[in-house]
């Protein structure tokens, strides 16, 4: 195989750990000189490929490279950018093999959730097509953890630590103050379709009456009235009542709680919002004092509390898509394969991406209680060993804040005319 270069984009909604998969792909294809010249990081994502704006990751130093590993946020810029279908928009296709071809590009890592693997996929297919056939991989990441296959997806551990601490401390405070204050306190997590966001705010429940007291879920459709008996109940039983929610949570016919009414940039549903709903139906109906909160984008960027486990798998697919492509691999995903449970052990294995784009995989309904409400031991078992550890990070003496790194991006010279994205 004749050395060519390779091209890493990151895009979706960023991760504590995103930047560690970066870092798995730019120093295993350092190691691979032989096969892989430079790698082009797309600006902003995809979207990098298709107007031509590519980060040389050659002028990023040894030193910068690693540090990648503990910095959160998307190092390159990230993008919600779909393309269009390849029968009615070839050109966009067609656009980004010119890019690759002008070049020498061979080498296509991908880092995202299911859109992204359906991108990936289609390059695959569309290079063939065209005659400049590439290797392209899927580099998994997603909050959500709902990629099929794989045990889970990088970036979701270290959310479910946040989400789990989060509730936890939340729940001593509101205990703290139930008697004269707060009754009820909501805390409004990611999660469009699956609740597994969610379920890890469950993990912080230790005992019998300890919170979360309720846990909200997009797999079970939501029941106003048992809803509130069950709120109702946990504040007579216990003084007051944590509920985590998913902001994917629906009625019975499919209409979310907090449905925005407008759509994001990948056609769905913009949510937001599903956490004052509710505390508006517990005033309403039981008028208890209430507070909420919303955990957004703090969920995601919170390097500073980050899972071991999850900075150590996010690395590890990084650095087995650049290994899977110079084996010559093609439209394929690694996937995380738990071995073990006791010792918690895994390994990484390769999925191909038809089995991949385009398909969520949600909570099995084993590992939500029978109420509907909490999570199940099975649940746990499967979710703290992906919280375990907490991921080193260096702190500056001087400002007791961490040491994350800023890339100065140094673009490649342009070679073909502007295209509009």
């Amino acid at each position: 195989m004749s050395k060519q270069n390779a091209f890493y984009a990151q895009s979706g909604g960023v991760t504590a750990v995103i930047n560690a998969s970066a870092c798995g792909v730019i120093e295993t294809a350092r190691q691979h000189s032989d096969k892989i010249g430079t790698v082009y990081a797309g600006h902003n994502g995809i979207i990098g490929a298709l107007v031509e704006e590519l980060i040389d990751t050659n002028a990023i130093s040894t030193d910068d490279v690693a540090a990648l590993r503990h910095t959160p946020g998307g190092a390159f810029g990230s993008c919600r950018y779909k393309l269009k279908d390849i029968d009615t928009h070839r050109e966009q296709y067609e656009r980004l093999i010119e890019v690759f071809k002008a070049h020498d590009i061979g080498y296509f890592f991908y880092n995202g959730g299911n859109d992204s693997a359906d991108t990936c996929l289609k390059v695959s297919q569309i290079s063939e097509k065209l005659g400049y056939p590439i290797k392209a991989i899927h580099v998994p990441k997603t909050v959500d953890n709902d990629l099929p296959i794989t045990d889970t997806c990088p970036g979701f551990g270290s959310v479910a630590k946040y989400i789990a601490l989060s509730t936890m401390e939340a729940g001593l405070d509101i205990q703290s103050m139930c008697e004269t204050s707060t009754k009820v306190f909501i805390l409004e997590v990611m999660g469009r379709h699956a609740g597994w966001i969610a379920a890890a705010g469950g993990l912080a429940q230790q005992a019998e009456g300890q919170p979360p007291h309720l846990i909200v879920f997009p797999e079970i459709a939501f029941d106003k009235a048992a809803f509130l008996k069950k709120v109702d109940q946990s504040v007579k039983d216990n003084g007051y009542c944590v509920i985590v929610v998913s902001e994917g949570a629906h009625y019975e016919d499919g209409t979310f709680l907090a449905d925005a009414g407008t759509k994001d940039a990948f056609g769905h549903t913009q949510l937001g919002g599903v956490a004052p709903t509710l505390a508006n139906m517990v005033r309403a109906e039981l008028g208890y004092k209430y507070h909420w909160a919303v955990a957004d984008y703090l969920q995601r960027a919170a390097r500073h509390i980050a899972s071991e486990t999850d900075l150590q798998q996010a690395y590890a697919v990084g650095k087995a898509a650049v290994e899977m492509a110079v084996a010559g691999k093609n439209a394929v995903m690694p996937a995380i394969i738990r071995t073990s449970n006791a010792p918690f052990a895994w390994t990484i294995e390769e999925a191909p991406l038809s089995s991949v784009a385009n398909v969520e995989k949600f909570m099995p309904r084993d590992f939500i209680t029978e109420d509907g409400f909490g999570i199940t031991d099975k649940c746990r078992e499967y979710l703290e060993p992906l919280i375990r550890g907490q991921a080193d990070l260096p702190y500056d003496e001087k400002t007791g804040l961490p040491k994350y790194v800023r890339l100065q991006h140094v673009l490649a010279e342009k070679k073909l005319p502007e295209f509009k994205a």
